[in-house]
């Protein structure tokens, strides 16, 4: 016996040491009688043992003497995890054979909160931080060595999320296309102070009229589910899932609010892809005949339905290196009034035609196919080496593209290829600017405040335009204030941690006030 239990301990990096024979026959005897229940008697056969799927999957898992030995998972079509835990548990009933695997049904994505000692480091950890607690600094503690193996933290931690906010070319196109073109407009643009008084002053030249776009989706389930019933009144199950969508798409400014006239027009409308240029066309009316005496600016975000070329416009995908009678691009097909055509089962009709032309070096346009009277190829498309000749590149070692989804390195943005998109070349004839913002900043965007706003309205109503429409004037000006204040601290230098930082701090300021480093410098934000 004393034997027994010499064998039986497990001594500091023994744990991959096989056990003894002895051991391992006397816990596959019990183990056996355990799956296979008590003995019926004189009556032949065995009683049901009781145990669950689950752990008689584990206990058959944990047969010391499989002959699959070092790949006992596979016998259960599992992992290496798998394998690994079989033998964890395999070494403990060795040992004792009253342990028997547990069944955590119900514990499966317990947070690791829910252990105390975890929680209790965590929170001595941020007591000693003090105020300087960001999810950051948790995360690289939970990282560390000591505290992983102290607690069994065997998995990275998932789950935290970094956008592009800061990712290179998005931080070029920030700061250097569209902060310049703001500081360029930004002193004919009236401001309003956070008591919701106009800055009175003169405006270098005449007064910009700035509107900014987005889209919202409101979904018909997506409403306040708290209500006082009567005792005696029967239950009324809720509609499970969001509902219907509804998605709105609208324009707003701190001068005027939303976009509409007195009698109610507006250029709000529910909103697809084919739409946009539909809506920019609305709003251009309205401004002109509501607002003549002023220039007006329409900023949009960086969606790609927003930056979406016209039809036929220059392409590089999928072009044939030589000549082809085949190379056409599929449109949308339209009438004569600009209106989409429809097939009878509700699709847009699509239709063939040529690529818009080209642009040359000296702005003369370039004819992608050839003429009608060519010797040999007439009517056809001229391929990319011939079109990169004419524009005078030595195609030898030219490659056809950057990679896969011809996402070439920063800063070689402007190429032969980027054309107007149509939101621009619409408003450009019409005599409207257009700014996109730089991708992943909805802290430049006003509007998304203004549709938070009306969302808590629509979470007691019914009515998702009557919500919209009772955004108040004031609010809509201090949505404005505190992008213009973000606006202002990328201009300073700052980046998004510490602009966001800047927009807590100054809470009612338009614009950083000139102590900003200082105070940076003395909450350690450089």
């Amino acid at each position: 016996m004393a034997n027994m239990v010499k064998d039986t301990i497990l001594y500091p990096g023994k744990e991959r040491q096989a056990p003894t024979v002895s051991l391992a026959e006397a816990a596959v005897k019990d183990l056996l009688n355990l799956l296979r229940g008590e003995s019926r008697g004189l009556s032949g056969g065995y009683k049901n043992p009781g145990i669950n799927i689950f752990v008689k999957h584990r206990l058959e898992g944990m047969h010391p003497r499989s002959h699959t030995y070092g790949h006992w998972s596979i016998s259960l079509n599992r992992g290496i995890y798998c394998a690994k835990i079989l033998r964890k548990l395999a070494r403990q009933y060795i040992i004792d054979h009253t342990v028997l695997p547990i069944n955590p049904f119900g514990e499966w994505k317990e947070s690791m909160l829910a252990d105390e000692d975890l929680c209790n480091d965590i929170n001595l950890y941020l007591q000693e931080i003090g105020n300087d607690i960001t999810a950051e600094k948790l995360v690289s503690y939970l990282a560390r060595d000591d505290v992983r193996e102290k607690h069994g933290i065997s998995q990275s931690i998932t789950g935290q999320y970094s956008d592009g906010h800061e990712r290179k070319d998005v931080v070029d196109y920030r700061d250097k296309v569209f902060l310049p073109r703001w500081e360029q407009i930004k002193d004919r643009i009236r401001t309003w102070t956070s008591e919701n008084l106009p800055e009175y002053g003169p405006l270098c030249g005449k007064r910009i009229i700035v509107w900014y776009h987005d889209e919202t989706i409101f979904y018909a389930h997506d409403r306040c589910r708290k209500n006082w019933f009567h005792k005696d009144a029967s239950a009324k199950p809720y509609a499970k899932g969001d509902g219907h969508s509804f998605m709105i798409a609208d324009y707003v400014s701190a001068d005027f609010g939303w976009l509409r006239s007195l009698d109610g027009r507006s250029a709000r409308r529910a909103m697809f892809p084919e739409d946009i240029q539909e809506q920019a066309n609305a709003a251009i009316d309205l401004v002109h005949e509501l607002y003549p005496d002023y220039e007006h600016i329409f900023i949009y975000d960086n969606a790609t339905t927003h930056l979406k070329r016209p039809d036929g416009s220059l392409s590089a995908r999928k072009m044939p290196k030589g000549p082809s009678s085949k190379f056409f691009i599929e449109v949308s097909k339209r009438d004569a009034n600009g209106k989409l055509v429809y097939n009878p089962d509700g699709s847009i009709a699509k239709e063939e035609r040529e690529m818009e032309p080209g642009v040359l070096p000296d702005g003369c346009l370039q004819s992608l196919y050839y003429p009608e009277n060519h010797k040999t190829h007439p009517n056809q498309f001229k391929g990319m080496a011939t079109i990169l000749q004419e524009r005078g590149y030595n195609v030898d070692k030219l490659k056809a593209q950057c990679n896969k989804k011809f996402n070439c390195a920063p800063p070689a943005l402007n190429c032969c290829c980027r054309l107007e998109s149509i939101l621009e070349k619409t408003c450009k004839e019409r005599g409207v600017q257009v700014i996109f913002l730089p991708k992943f900043h909805c802290e430049l965007n006003p509007i998304e405040q203004c549709w938070g706003y009306g969302k808590r309205l629509y979470h007691l109503e019914r009515n998702a335009l009557e919500c919209l429409d009772k955004v108040p004037l004031e609010s809509i000006r201090r949505f404005f204030n505190r992008s213009h204040k973000f606006m202002d601290a990328y201009s300073k230098g700052l980046d998004g941690r510490q602009a966001a930082w800047a927009a807590r701090k100054y809470r009612g300021h338009r614009v950083l006030p000139a102590s900003l480093m200082a105070d940076m410098e003395k909450e350690n934000m450089k």
